[in-house]
């Protein structure tokens, strides 16, 4: 049963409900590995009274309007990356708490304390201390003044705002600031003290302009909520965009960095899409001069449930300028694990799950319903001896349309001068939405800086009948590669490519229009391994392979539900002579040769 609560002595509790809060003088309340809910406001009365969320305990509140207020300090941990080479984004969960006033204030980075792990006294910290030097301290704690800034209304990477430790940040506006230490992996912890954060948080954004917020409150908060809240829908474009970089790289130098913007989006009915971040490097003025390559495998997914403290950047929606909106209806108690994780290298994650509406596959990507079918599409950019990966996702549904599906669709941060993408409603698109029809042809637009061999193939494929082709089509020679049963690499000069590829389910023209897809199909006797051998490299559609014997009597008649690239029948069986193979494929075309059998 909720009720009113005042505390006025030391107390420690594990899961706490209450109308409203208030803790006076230099009392605390201490609650560890759980949820405190407050329907209505908290009252941290003097400077000395404290609320400690220690093993990632939250902060709930309800629809209650008085707003919080005092002096005191909610104090909540969070992790980020080490490295003192790389950038994380972050959003304060607290805001500053010198006036005692029942709004939202401005926070400061210089709230930010030292957790003092070396004792084992959970409520015990340090202010951190700041230094003018390119690299901070991690222990004890020293945080590099260079790198704190924040982002409003821009796409040019000069615009970048520096706030410095002791800078006013909005509530709910984000902020960056590099590691503390040494490696590539492992986090830093922090101890963010204050007002905590509750309520709507607004921010203005500007129609095709980046700006930097993120999760304003001591608890997680939905994504699908979030994106789907008709104020935000008509406030930004629905991808949220999360900065990754090459923690190996150890330079401050903006021409050395090696990173890129991840995406994630999810609907309304909570089907979530997400591609990494293809790496990039710039110049001394934040220009793109190249693209480097991926790393083998990406290590960070962004997940439904946004952690405490997590910044990403969103993007005013097109013809619209306004204000995008975080509120407590949006919270939720998620621990980082399967469903929350917050934008870092990897570490030691949590794998409790409060809210299981999302299930992920053993790479960590998400699983459509039956009602969805789903692949990705990845082009391998080759330059020397580097290979670049552009990976761009295709859903399919009933309900989506032939327009822009917000929720569905990725919209792209930046086009590198290699590059492939979707273009569909004046946007540039790194995942796209359509109702799947085996006739529906979708172009990818490809930019080729150096003349290049391109690779292209596809995985997470979901849903989708175990015979249907997903081909690509060149349109400059009309060929089609079925690419669930090879990867195709293609020379492509430099230039735009707007209408020469495009992914089909029905290649139509496949045989009628040339003849050389019927002479790649071969036929071979091999009677040494006593096998018939019949090969497809172009991934014609074979429903059936025919043997038969000189007097036309048949003696094989084998049947495929599936494309291959290569099919083998034993002939072991057959006596010595001469045979008639049929190859028959689903257009009907039928094409015929004699074999010599000799056992």
């Amino acid at each position: 049963m909720m009720r009113p609560a005042i505390f006025a002595f030391s107390i420690f509790y594990f899961n706490l409900s209450f109308a409203q809060l208030s803790v006076r003088n230099d009392a605390y309340v201490f609650v560890k590995d759980q949820i405190i809910y407050v329907k209505d406001d908290i009252n941290l009365t003097e400077a000395d009274s404290k609320i400690y969320l220690r093993e990632e305990s939250q902060l709930i509140q309800g629809d209650g309007t008085t707003g919080n207020s005092g002096l005191g300090n909610l104090s909540v941990y969070q992790n980020g990356t080490v490295n003192q080479w790389i950038y994380n984004y972050w959003c304060s969960p607290v805001g500053g708490n010198l006036i005692n006033t029942n709004i939202n204030n401005n926070f400061r980075i210089d709230q930010i304390d030292d957790p003092l792990l070396a004792t084992s006294n959970p409520i015990d910290s340090e202010d951190s201390a700041f230094t003018a030097n390119f690299q901070g301290i991690s222990n004890p704690l020293t945080i590099s003044n260079r790198w704190l800034w924040t982002y409003v209304g821009s796409d040019t990477y000069s615009d970048w705002i520096y706030v410095g430790e002791s800078g006013n940040i909005l509530p709910g506006l984000g902020f960056t600031m590099k590691g503390m230490g040494t490696g590539t992996t492992g986090n830093q912890t922090y101890d963010f003290r204050g007002k905590p954060n509750n309520g709507t948080i607004t921010n203005t954004v500007i129609a095709d302009f980046f700006t930097l917020v993120g999760n304003p409150y001591p608890s997680a908060i939905d994504a699908k909520l979030f994106i789907n809240d008709l104020d935000n829908a008509n406030a930004i474009n629905g991808t949220l965009y999360y900065w990754e970089q090459d923690a190996s790289i150890e330079s401050h130098e903006l021409i050395d960095y090696f990173g890129g913007y991840a995406e994630y989006t999810i609907d309304i009915s909570g089907v979530e899409t997400f591609v990494p971040a293809q790496f990039s490097t710039y110049d001394s003025s934040g220009n793109i001069v190249n693209t480097p390559p991926s790393p083998p495998g990406f290590s960070k997914i962004a997940k439904r449930y946004i952690p405490i403290g997590q910044g990403f950047m969103v993007k005013g929606k097109a013809s619209t300028s306004g204000l995008v909106s975080v509120k407590n209806e949006y919270r939720v108690y998620e621990k980082e694990g399967d469903n929350s994780y917050f934008f870092r290298s990897m570490g030691n994650q949590r794998t409790t799950s409060q809210n299981n509406s999302t299930q992920y596959q053993d790479n960590s990507l998400s699983i459509v319903p039956e009602n969805f079918k789903r692949f990705r599409l990845n082009v391998d950019f080759s330059s020397g001896d580097a290979l670049y990966t552009r990976q761009l996702a295709l859903n399919f549904n009933d309900d989506t349309s032939a327009g822009f599906d917000y929720g569905l669709e990725l919209v792209r941060s930046n086009i590198n001068p290699t590059d492939a993408y979707f273009s569909n409603d004046n946007l540039i698109l790194s995942a796209i939405a359509y109702p799947f029809n085996v006739d529906l042809v979708i172009p990818l637009v490809l930019d080729i800086e150096i003349a290049q061999p391109v690779r292209f193939r596809i995985f997470d494929i979901q849903n989708f009948e175990d015979n249907q082709g997903i081909y690509l089509h060149d349109l400059e020679n009309d060929s089609y590669f079925n690419l669930r049963n090879q990867d195709v690499e293609i020379n492509i000069s430099p230039g735009n490519f707007e209408n020469r590829f495009e992914v089909v389910f029905t290649p139509n023209n496949l045989l009628s229009i040339n003849d050389d897809y019927l002479n790649n199909l071969t036929i071979n006797q091999i009677n040494k391994l006593q096998e018939l051998k019949v090969l497809n490299p172009n991934g014609l559609d074979v429903s059936t392979i025919q043997v038969f014997d000189i007097t036309g009597k048949r003696v094989f008649n084998q049947q495929y539900s599936a494309i291959s690239s290569n099919y083998k029948l034993s002939t072991r069986t057959l006596s010595d002579g001469v045979y008639v193979v049929k190859v028959s494929l689903e257009t009907g075309t039928v094409k015929s040769q004699k074999i010599m059998v000799k056992n």
